[in-house]
């Protein structure tokens, strides 16, 4: 029996929000689908050439007042990064907290502005310890 990965979804509170942090993690808008009589629209964004991997994310026209709530029980996502000191370097630098720095040069973990657990993972080996992610300690949950 063959199983194929199709995507994850995410539901989002401010979808220009959520679109630009994806963005910010090298995620590109690959479809669209908006359905007037559901009232919601389902964007599917992912990384270049990796388009059949898509996070698709949800947003309710009407809003949706559950949303941010802790969606730790949804897991998280993972992206694997060239440089994980650059990618965060730049999320922060975009206004993304990094909530659990590359203190080992290999992983950490960010939050979307729908309370989503994004994990970035070094591709390869770890990078050397460095500043000031080395002494960073953790900045609420991830």
């Amino acid at each position: 029996m063959k199983l194929r990965y199709l995507h994850t979804m995410v539901r989002v509170k401010d979808l220009e929000k959520s679109m630009a942090f994806y963005a910010l993690l090298g995620l590109k808008q690959t479809r669209r689908m908006d359905s007037e009589e559901g009232r919601f629209s389902l964007i599917f964004m992912a990384p270049e050439g990796q388009e059949d991997c898509p996070v698709e994310l949800t947003w309710n026209w009407d809003g949706d007042d559950a949303l941010p709530s802790d969606g730790r029980h949804f897991g998280h996502l993972a992206y694997g990064v060239e440089n994980i000191y650059d990618m965060c370097q730049h999320l922060q630098d975009n206004g993304v907290v990094i909530n659990r720095p590359p203190r080992d040069g290999r992983m950490a973990f960010v939050r979307s502005p729908d309370n989503i657990s994004v994990e970035l993972l070094q591709i390869g080996d770890a990078l050397p310890p460095a500043e000031p992610w080395s002494s960073m300690g953790n900045t609420g949950h991830w």
